[in-house]
């Protein structure tokens, strides 16, 4: 498990416990950013997910399969939203290349530092609370192969309680003791292929919401668009919360 996720489950076993979703009130423009103009070309990135089951003891143990379903889940949300996003969407979903791999790692680290130091509580002064990050120069080469104007960037992390942890929930429950379940992560960024610019970005995090089939799928990635296109797609079913029945 990468370190971003692992310090955010620690982070928000509280909010697991609670059963609230901690969202984000910051700005997510960057500086001179308003909007997608009508027709730009965006290129969708690999989505960089995975999944998890948590076990009694309260670790997090990577599911293969729950993350392919998912990943397949998210590709043809993706795929379905295309007309409604307004926007010359270029698909490179399924581009395993190491400079788009590369991408996506730096990214994962990037992003990791904006829910850290912009959307969180650790602020840094010389951003002055402004959305000021970039990836670099590097981008380019997905300009250079798709001509499009910006990259959009899907990060998820998600967890589930297996049956052992459901029981100690509910162990815990009976001696007043909060056992967290699981946690759903999502940051996704839009960046500007000329300049590397973090342009927009947004954050999800919630003890709701799941990858695991069709239509929670769609409703996180129109929670993660919320912002960013006036109408992604038809509205989705709220997320019921994680009871001890489907965690």
């Amino acid at each position: 498990m990468d370190r971003v996720f692992r310090f955010l489950l620690a982070a928000l076993a509280a909010c697991a416990v609670s059963g609230t979703a901690i969202a984000q009130s910051k700005v997510n423009r960057a500086p001179g950013f308003a909007k997608l103009a009508p027709g730009a070309k965006v290129a969708i990135m690999p989505a960089d997910i995975e999944l998890f089951e948590i076990s009694g003891g309260g670790v997090s143990e990577p599911r293969a399969d729950w993350t392919a379903a998912a990943q397949e889940h998210v590709r043809a949300t993706y795929r379905a939203r295309k007309e409604k996003l307004g926007l010359q969407v270029i698909d490179l979903e399924d581009d395993a290349s190491e400079p788009v791999l590369e991408l996506n790692r730096l990214q994962r680290a990037v992003g990791g530092a904006i829910s850290f130091h912009h959307f969180g509580m650790a602020a840094l002064p010389t951003k002055e609370e402004k959305l000021n990050w970039t990836l670099g120069p590097g981008v380019a080469v997905v300009r250079d192969k798709t001509g499009a104007d910006y990259a959009l960037f899907t990060y998820i992390r998600d967890s589930y309680a297996s049956a052992d942890r459901k029981a100690a929930m509910v162990i815990g429950a009976l001696f007043g003791i909060g056992t967290p379940g699981g946690v759903q992560y999502g940051f996704i960024s839009l960046v500007d292929l000329r300049t590397g610019q973090i342009v927009w970005a947004n954050q999800v995090i919630r003890p709701t919401g799941d990858l695991r089939t069709s239509g929670p799928a769609q409703e996180t990635i129109d929670v993660m668009l919320t912002g960013l296109v006036e109408q992604a797609g038809p509205p989705s079913a709220a997320p019921r919360p994680r009871s001890i029945r489907d965690w």
